[in-house]
């Protein structure tokens, strides 16, 4: 085995985050800034890309797996967690937005794993973070937030973060789903995987679900959100007061934007 044997306990329901023991020199890897506390013990160091062990130590590997990062969006950096004391510690990671932390053995899952760029939380140290290009063209051009994807490659234990309420869905071969873009969180290496157009003007239009959507067939296993977290930024910018001063008058009550209206704010 590559990756570092970890083990771990949730904590939480809706604002969940995940506990993990090291044993000595064992090492996690996690988003910068995802770190909630950390006993005693633990040495917290700063890298480029993943610190995989397949990646190599000369500088242009690091550069290569900065690079990766850098075009999904993630900051070039990684934190790596290493239990440097004689007895077990533990460090705890917090996920970022109401939802879900779902644990991921990569060993069970046939050594890789596809999420949305913003799903990966952390890792057992060995686990590789890198990209997963679509080679198809509707996924290409009009993807969206399914185009450029992370891949999680490795036979270590990984966590991904997802809104709202998480489904697991285990398809059989040939079996279609069709997911909206924002709310497919991650899918095993076997399952096919393209966009597709809503195919009606009326709807594509009208119907207030976006002109694309994603299409899964089996056989393989695919992880779904309930809420991601672009649809829930959209609907509180949506609702956030628009006058300069940040006040919104009558706002939640019968009166609402009429209130606005008498005074002045409109």
């Amino acid at each position: 085995m590559n990756s570092h044997e970890i083990e771990y306990k949730l904590h939480g329901d809706d604002m969940q985050f995940v506990e993990i023991e090291l044993d000595p020199r064992e090492s996690v890897i996690a988003e910068a800034g995802a770190m909630m506390m950390m006993e005693n013990g633990i040495d917290m160091e700063t890298i480029f890309g993943d610190g995989s062990k397949g990646g190599g130590s000369g500088l242009l590997n690091k550069l290569v797996g900065a690079g990766k990062r850098l075009i999904t969006g993630e900051s070039l950096f990684m934190t790596v967690f290493t239990n440097d004391d004689r007895e077990k510690r533990h460090v705890s990671f917090a996920a970022p937005y109401p939802g879900k932390i779902i644990p991921v053995d990569l060993s069970e899952l046939g050594g890789k794993i596809i999420c949305q760029k913003d799903a990966f939380l952390c890792a057992a140290k060995g686990v590789s973070v890198g990209i997963d290009f679509q080679r198809k063209l509707g996924a290409g051009f009009f993807g969206g937030e399914g185009f450029i994807m992370q891949k999680l490659e490795g036979d270590g234990l990984a966590f991904l973060h997802a809104g709202g309420t998480i489904m697991r869905r285990d398809l059989e071969p040939g079996e279609v789903l069709r997911v909206d873009t924002g709310c497919l969180v991650a899918l095993t290496k076997d399952v096919d995987y393209d966009i597709e157009f809503v195919g009606k003007v009326k709807t594509a239009f009208f119907g207030g679900e976006g002109l694309f959507f994603a299409t899964v067939r089996g056989p393989g296993t695919v992880w779904v959100q309930s809420l991601p977290f672009s649809r829930l930024a959209d609907r509180v910018f949506a609702a956030a007061p628009q006058s300069a001063g940040g006040r919104s008058v009558g706002e939640g009550s019968i009166l609402g934007g009429f209130g606005n209206l008498l005074n002045g704010d409109d």
